[in-house]
């Protein structure tokens, strides 16, 4: 169940309402344009956001404090408010009858004062009349188009801080400093490779490209843009990519390969092919292949590896997860990452969980990316992605890249930084495996 409202939308209410999270309950095109709907989903859920939408475009709707029920009484509240959206900012008109701030009525769904009700006596429809306990301009709030083609309800969720971090990290120049050197100077166990290589996987916009382009960006010491990244509904990465971190600009390479896939799509023959991931991982993939989601790879396309070597295979993988989707995955997506999981677990390949846009998904590590490990929410959403990905709470890494900024930030930096060095690590329980299976080999020889 997907909101309607945009995120910019949504951070606009919740600029009025404090520290909070819009969380959506009820969606009147999925759930039904009805008062038994609405009160199914809503009832004694608070404090609430009911928005309307109407076919002129105008997105409207009001905010109370107070649970919903069907007792057919008004209910007082001080803080009920009714609102419209114009271009991303709020206009919001307060109740000036507090006493009869909001009404509730079993046939309708939410009702404001006799001044504003969604979804009228169980119809798509608005009840719209100024002045009744709140004074608006019709035509500001909604055109004088009382024709409902959606109805939402979130409720309002309050993102409070935890007295201590649940994982200990030190925000000082000089954990930068020591992540970067371990990195520099990573050695793989095995002597015959050079450099990690780590897959990235996950769905589309994710940040995969942007991971890359960030990590990128610490090494150089300024913001770098080399992966194509963007916003679009279908993978901008079309082509199998492996890219090299340098250490400056004209720098030695570093010891990992970031190797970067087209984005998964949950339509069957959109997106990364499922079978393409046991070639990839396996070394058979040129760089630079060209990716053909209705059909796995083409065994006669120029480059292909016969005979990969150990330094061609992928030696840990990495998903990466959309901190503001990870609730609202799609189930046809969420197979095929199990899809995919199940054939590297058969491969014996580690695999760890990026959590991008923590800063988007929380307020709180908007306001300071220090604050990662003392919000309650990250931790639930990296309890989820651990669920959703049947993977350990401690493969889960919480990352922000770098998407809008035009300098660097320290804090960015260590959580970046933190992830590279998991994926090393990882890397070296790869290793380990492959050097106790070439022991026992010997040994049986």
């Amino acid at each position: 169940m997907n909101p309607r409202l945009t995120r910019g939308q949504q951070k606009t209410i919740c600029s009025h309402l404090g520290k909070v999270r819009l969380q959506l309950l009820y969606k009147a095109s999925i759930h039904g344009f009805t008062g038994a709907a609405f009160h199914q989903h809503c009832d004694t859920r608070s404090p609430t956001v009911s928005v309307g939408y109407n076919a002129s475009g105008y997105i409207f709707g009001g905010h109370t404090k107070q649970p919903f029920s069907q007792s057919g009484q008004y209910v007082a509240d001080d803080q009920a408010f009714v609102f419209t959206i114009r271009r991303d900012k709020l206009i919001k008109y307060p109740t000036t009858g507090t006493n009869y701030a909001v009404k509730m009525v079993g046939n309708s769904g939410p009702y404001f004062g006799e001044a504003l009700v969604l979804v009228n006596g169980s119809q798509p429809v608005v009840l719209s009349s100024p002045g009744n306990y709140y004074n608006f301009s019709a035509a500001e709030m909604h055109g004088n188009d009382l024709n409902l083609t959606e109805c939402e309800v979130y409720k309002v969720e309050e993102l409070t801080e935890m007295e201590r971090p649940w994982r200990t990290v030190i925000w000082k120049s000089e954990t930068r400093t020591e992540l970067m050197d371990k990195i520099r100077t990573y050695k793989p166990l095995i002597h015959s490779v050079a450099r990690a290589r780590v897959l990235l996987i996950g769905p589309v916009g994710a940040g995969k490209s942007s991971f890359f382009n960030s990590i990128n960006s610490v090494f150089r010491g300024h913001i770098t843009g080399q992966a194509m990244e963007g916003c679009s509904t279908t993978s901008l990465t079309t082509q199998f990519r492996t890219y090299s971190l340098k250490d400056g600009r004209e720098g030695k390479p570093l010891p990992i390969i970031l190797c970067d896939t087209m984005g998964l799509e949950e339509s069957k023959g959109a997106g990364l092919n499922v079978d393409d991931t046991i070639t990839i991982l396996k070394g058979h993939l040129p760089d630079r292949y060209q990716f053909n989601p209705s059909a796995p790879l083409d065994l006669d396309a120029h480059g292909y590896r016969e005979s990969p070597r150990l330094e061609d295979k992928i030696h840990c993988v990495a998903y990466v997860i959309d901190a503001c989707k990870v609730s609202i995955m799609p189930s046809k997506l969420e197979e095929k990452l199990d899809a995919i999981r199940r054939k590297i677990n058969s491969l014996g390949v580690p695999q760890l969980a990026l959590l991008t846009k923590v800063d988007e998904a929380c307020p709180l590590v908007e306001e300071d990316v220090a604050n990662v490990y003392k919000s309650f929410y990250i931790e639930e959403k990296m309890q989820e992605a651990s669920t959703r990905l049947g993977l350990p709470l401690s493969c889960i890494i919480p990352v922000k890249n770098y998407n809008r900024e035009l300098e660097l930030n320290l804090n960015c930096d260590i959580l970046l930084l933190s992830a590279v060095n998991q994926m090393l690590r990882f890397s070296d329980n790869y290793f380990d495996d492959v050097s106790d299976h070439f022991s026992n080999m010997k040994t049986k020889e």
